[in-house]
């Protein structure tokens, strides 16, 4: 019996000084003990609290804290959900039918919710049409390479459509939302994302839930990441490697966020929020949303940075002078997308506080910035492989919104960010990208609160189906210890002296215990993420070495 209760000690010291170095309801911990309740039942903060002026804040590579972006996230919101609705940022011109170059793509979503509906060129003001927007806006031959509808410059994070092909949408009218897009298809996109355009799969232990939940799309990262947990890491793991893992699962959260929010009700077909869904997709899972927060900071601190760009842009509909030119006069739409987008840049100026300088530094930052760009275009490749028109859609918007955003931190000095000088620095594509995938992640945190509510108005016996559904969905059957969702706890029992477990099964477990140490130990001097991947892993059968004991608890 000592040598359990010195078991229980070690363990209890170990993992807890672990979570005892989380600061934020969303720290980096990945002990998992009431995430669900952590999240749900934490209270945003309402006031102007000023980003730190040193990188301190609990978001990697950002000087601010989640609570920074939650005070402020209100106010963007509502100003970015107007901004999105005028004519300039609505339309969006977009190939949604070239063939994927991966693999042959027959999963195509056969759901009345996958499709959309186009808008004929009839209805776009001339000047943002295609053969309007080409002859000004193509780069040079010998400035872009060129593929089959598509091309891209060495500064592009993605491929950029060359406006021979394509159809023009409204995205006003083709909200992000669940379609029943599902099975081999959807899990082949997102597996490919992160397992064929990784820097390694070692260093996918950087978002180690036990296991993330199956969603629609994305598709669950669980066979990603299940045969490579016990595996070494070996060395050379950065903290470049570490945002684009970020930026990717950011993505992959804010697309199952909005899934959620508009979940189809199979029972009266109506369109609403689905707190099961988001407890078993994103809640149960902090780091997901951790990435949300991450990825609105890296997109606030890109539109402070081009800011000037922005707001000397020519968004009026009609044709125009130069708005730089004092005779230039505004129609209605400008003037309040103008106003619109000065609300925006202030609260960027004032949270955007990404610190790009830290990334792509030392003898090989230039092959490491080449390869990342590398990995992030053929993401944005793999968007044409997915068989639901309305994902594929939103798919590339926001792969081209980041994108953007990427080039304007990490390629982009600032004579080139002078608008009077650079004229032509970003296709309006890029500028409508980068706005709504703003709006997007934006829109996620926003909904988090209306699940917040949904679960405030839960009772405690339906507040634990949830937890034990998300369970299940993360184990794949409720472990055979775990209480029922209606029971209550039980109280602990006496040594039982009629146990089947003998000496030698105790002796047996506490050998095994012990060897996971060692291992974990021996990680966690080889490097910390190499540690936190074998974390995870160590903590899931932690509870087949323990098995033989809880007949003696």
């Amino acid at each position: 019996m000592r040598q359990i209760n010195l078991c229980r000690a070690y363990l209890a010291f170990t993992f807890c000084t672990i979570a005892a170095q989380a600061s934020s309801f969303l720290s980096d911990t990945l002990v998992r003990k009431d995430q669900i309740q952590d999240v749900l039942e934490h209270k945003p903060v309402k006031g102007q609290p000023l980003c730190r002026d040193t990188t301190t804040g609990p978001i990697e590579t950002t000087m601010c804290h989640y609570e920074t972006i939650e005070s402020v996230n209100d106010e963007l919101y509502n100003n970015l959900q107007e901004l999105v609705r005028t004519p300039f940022f609505k339309f969006f011109q977009v190939d949604l039918y070239r063939e994927c170059p991966f693999w042959q793509e027959n999963g195509f979503c056969m759901n009345r919710e996958c499709g959309i509906t186009t808008v004929d060129e009839s209805e776009i003001p001339e000047k943002w049409r295609a053969a309007s927007l080409s002859a000004i806006e193509l780069p040079p031959m010998d400035e872009r390479i060129q593929l089959p509808g598509c091309y891209y410059r060495d500064s592009d994070y993605c491929f950029l459509d060359d406006m021979t092909e394509g159809e023009y949408v409204d995205l006003t009218q083709v909200p992000e939302r669940y379609t029943g897009y599902a099975g081999p298809s959807a899990h082949r996109v997102w597996k490919s994302i992160y397992e064929e355009n990784c820097f390694g799969l070692s260093e996918l232990g950087l978002m180690t839930g036990h296991s993330p939940a199956p969603v629609s799309l994305p598709d669950t990262l669980t066979d990603v990441l299940r045969s490579e947990l016990n595996a070494d890491t070996g060395s050379g793991e950065c903290l470049e490697k570490r945002v684009y893992y970020k930026i990717i699962s950011g993505m992959h959260a804010s697309i199952s966020t909005h899934i959620c929010l508009e979940y189809l009700n199979q029972t009266t077909g109506e369109l609403g929020p689905n707190l099961q869904c988001f407890v078993t997709r994103v809640a149960s899972h902090p780091e997901r949303l951790q990435y949300i927060y991450f990825n609105t900071v890296l997109l606030l601190r890109a539109v402070a940075r081009i800011g000037p760009y922005l707001s000397a842009y020519d968004y009026c509909s009609t044709d125009s002078p130069n708005p730089l030119d004092p005779k230039h006069v505004s129609s209605s739409d400008e003037m309040i997308t103008l106003n619109k987008l000065s609300d925006v840049l202030a609260i960027a100026e004032h949270v955007g506080k990404f610190d790009e300088k830290v990334l792509f530094r030392g003898e090989n930052a230039n092959v490491l910035k080449q390869e990342f760009k590398e990995h992030f275009r053929n993401v944005s490749r793999i968007m044409d492989c997915v068989g639901c028109d309305k994902c594929r859609l939103w798919g590339k918007v926001q792969t081209t919104g980041l994108a953007t955003a990427l080039k304007i931190l990490f390629e982009l000095d600032e004579t080139a960010l002078d608008p009077r000088k650079n004229t032509k620095l970003l296709q309006r594509s890029e500028v409508v990208a980068l706005i709504n995938t703003l709006h997007r992640f934006s829109e996620s945190i926003h909904a988090v609160e209306r699940f917040r509510e949904m679960w405030r108005q839960t009772d405690d016996q339906d507040s634990q189906h949830l937890i034990h559904e998300a369970d299940k969905a993360v184990f794949g059957n409720p472990r055979k210890n775990s209480p029922s969702p209606a029971s209550s706890p039980q109280p602990s029992l006496p040594l039982n002296q009629n146990s089947s477990t003998t000496p030698s099964d105790i002796s047996q477990s506490l050998d095994k215990l012990r060897s996971h140490i060692h291992d974990l130990l021996g990680k966690c001097k080889q490097q910390t993420l190499g540690c936190f991947g074998f974390l995870s892993d160590i903590w899931r059968r932690m509870g087949e070495v323990m098995s033989p004991l809880r007949t003696e608890l």
